[in-house]
């Protein structure tokens, strides 16, 4: 059987040293802090970055280059891999998946690149879900095969405590964000397929998970076939940025609504929190390949 290796990067919330742990190689993504570039767990720890957004640093995101891509590539076939299976963020929220589709065609089938559409939590499900697969016996042309097929069963739901951020990156007028602290308005962004979108805004982070839970419920009965809670299929995250707590709480909140269910808890990727700070909330749901199980190590 061929051997085939997972690749995916430090935007799914999965460390190097858990892909080391875990048998998948992760790209540690770079970020241009005040002209300056650091790799998301190599010299950029969450404290690093979070103490550079308190300070009012200059925060931006960036791509692999070409060259530490091929590298990592030629080196896992130096370890006697026969096929990669490439699982980068979505390409709608960047140009790194498109990227590595161009160095993949030097490789000719042997580098499948996949764009499911996902990032963070539901990124970090589909690689564990291309491990499985490789386990038992599918190459990497059938796993991205698999992947690609469920892209739009999955989903993201984020509220954010502060509209700074968005408002610096020119995503929320100040207007705007002035008026959404006065009424205490807490708008709610949803990832599904390509986009980051504006979902809905509320009053107050308890309704906000109202409204939340209500769209994952809908996703769930809508795009991913139902949830049976004596057969549970669906896989169920909490994320959230320098907000523990509160994702705890809100962890507990979910499980009663969906007994049995496996249910994650992380921090969104960096390269999110740079664009909405700290403070923020998010539930995401996906499904699990047939046959496949969800690998979360803090599951309830």
């Amino acid at each position: 059987m061929s051997r085939i290796a997972v690749v995916t990067d430090t935007n799914s919330g999965i460390t190097p040293e858990q892909g080391k742990r875990d048998g998948i190689f992760v790209l540690s993504m770079p970020f241009i802090v005040n002209d300056k570039e650091y790799l998301d767990c190599v010299n950029l720890s969450q404290d690093e970055f979070y103490g550079f957004l308190a300070e009012g640093a200059d925060v931006t995101t960036s791509q692999p280059v070409a060259g530490d891509v091929i590298a990592l590539w030629d080196r896992i076939f130096d370890e006697g891999y026969d096929e990669i299976v490439h699982i980068p963020m979505s390409s709608g929220l960047s140009g790194a998946c498109a990227n590595a589709r161009i160095y993949a065609s030097e490789y000719g089938s042997k580098v499948q690149v996949v764009d499911n559409h996902r990032i963070s939590v539901t990124q970090r499900q589909s690689a564990y879900d291309a491990k499985y697969l490789a386990e038992n016996g599918y190459d990497a042309a059938g796993i991205k095969k698999i992947l690609e097929e469920v892209k739009n069963e999955s989903s993201i739901y984020i509220t954010v405590d502060t509209l700074d951020y968005l408002k610096k990156g020119g995503r929320v007028t100040p207007a705007g964000a002035a008026l959404a602290k006065i009424l205490n308005l807490k708008p709610i962004l949803s990832i599904r397929g390509e986009k980051l979108d504006a979902f809905s805004k509320c009053r107050g982070i308890r309704q906000a998970k109202k409204i939340m839970i209500k769209a994952i419920k809908n996703d769930i009965e809508n795009n991913l076939g139902g949830y049976d809670p004596e057969n549970p299929d669906i896989w169920l995250a909490v994320a959230h940025t320098r907000n523990e707590e509160m994702a705890e709480e809100f962890a507990k909140e979910i499980a009663a609504e969906f007994p049995n269910c496996c249910i994650y808890t992380d921090s969104l990727p960096l390269s999110i929190s740079c664009h909405i700070g700290p403070g923020s909330l998010a539930i995401a749901c996906s499904k699990t390949v047939k046959g496949g199980q969800p690998y979360p190590s803090n599951n309830r």
